[in-house]
């Protein structure tokens, strides 16, 4: 009997808390379908992946799910087209249609598109670029000044903070592992698209891996082969096209020496001697000086 009573009291206490967790919160609880494990880019949604969980009625996100069965139901299973970390809500925006397959147009954001380049283990840092990651696109290229008609291999920064999206096949952003790839997908707007089109006919593509919180570089400079030395970049390549960017680091031209005109006595005017008085006040004494007249010789 006392154990009996202890249980009662138990589960009573137990009732009463839960009761005032949820009276706290604003709105009630309600279900939402969340992800039991992790759901990488590709992976169906099946029942053994997802669980219900009690969540907040005043900040369930847009676009989640409160029954499974809008998930696993038959013919409608869907594919994850982005990383759903383990209780992390379901929601339509990282998912394909129903019935769907994990497709590279539902991982880009609106009005962007996705640009495949040719990359090596060079031009790919090594295999360090990975999806999700942001990187600056350089382009190589010969060249030819007109004027002179002598050539010369240059660098230009083609494009800045470009999100890679897939290497390869692998368009899973929480992959770890480097892997040396032949193509990397990139993300870009349609010009930029068009830009990266061209600069493959023209030239070499290299990757260049950037820190996501840089800021983008405004004045960005065209390097040519001049400036293969250590230092201070100078703007060593001007080509027909030099950048206004390359004046500021142009050291500064000296400033014309300006000289003084001679005076001429008009001829008209008659001749002055070639010394003239000057006197110098000193409190209440006064001297004379001569000295000579200004343009006299």
């Amino acid at each position: 009997m006392l154990l009996g009573l202890a249980a009662v009291y138990i589960a009573n206490a137990y009732l009463s808390r839960a009761e005032q967790q949820q009276a706290a919160v604003p709105g009630g609880m309600v279900k939402v379908v969340v992800a039991s494990m992790p759901l990488p880019f590709g992976a169906s949604v099946t029942p053994e992946k997802i669980k219900v969980v009690d969540w907040p009625a005043a900040s369930v996100p847009p676009g989640s799910f409160r029954d499974p069965i809008q998930l696993t139901s038959l013919g409608k299973q869907r594919v994850v087209l982005r990383q759903i970390e383990p209780g992390e809500p379901i929601l339509t925006s990282k998912l394909s249609a129903e019935g769907g397959r994990a497709t590279m147009s539902g991982v880009l954001r609106p009005d962007m598109r996705a640009v495949a380049v040719r990359v090596s283990d060079v031009a790919a840092a090594g295999g360090f670029v990975l999806p999700g990651d942001t990187v600056d696109v350089f382009v190589t290229r010969t060249m030819q000044d007109p004027g002179t008609g002598q050539s010369q291999q240059i660098t230009d920064v083609l494009l800045q903070e470009t999100r890679v999206i897939a290497i390869d096949q692998n368009a899973n952003d929480t992959t770890k592992d480097p892997a040396v790839g032949k193509t990397a997908t990139l993300e870009v707007n349609q010009v930029d698209a068009q830009k990266l089109v061209l600069a493959q006919q023209v030239g070499q593509l290299t990757l260049v891996l950037r820190n996501v919180t840089d800021e983008r570089n405004p004045a960005v400079q065209t390097v040519g082969t001049e400036d293969l030395r250590d230092g201070a970049y100078v703007g060593g390549y001007a080509g027909p096209r030099a950048r206004v960017a390359n004046v500021a680091y142009l050291p500064p031209r000296p400033a014309p020496a300006m000289r003084a005109p001679r005076r001429t006595v008009p001829k008209n005017v008659s001749a002055l001697s070639a010394t003239a008085t000057v006197e110098v006040v000193r409190g209440t004494t006064g001297t004379s000086y001569e000295v000579k007249r200004y343009g006299s010789r």
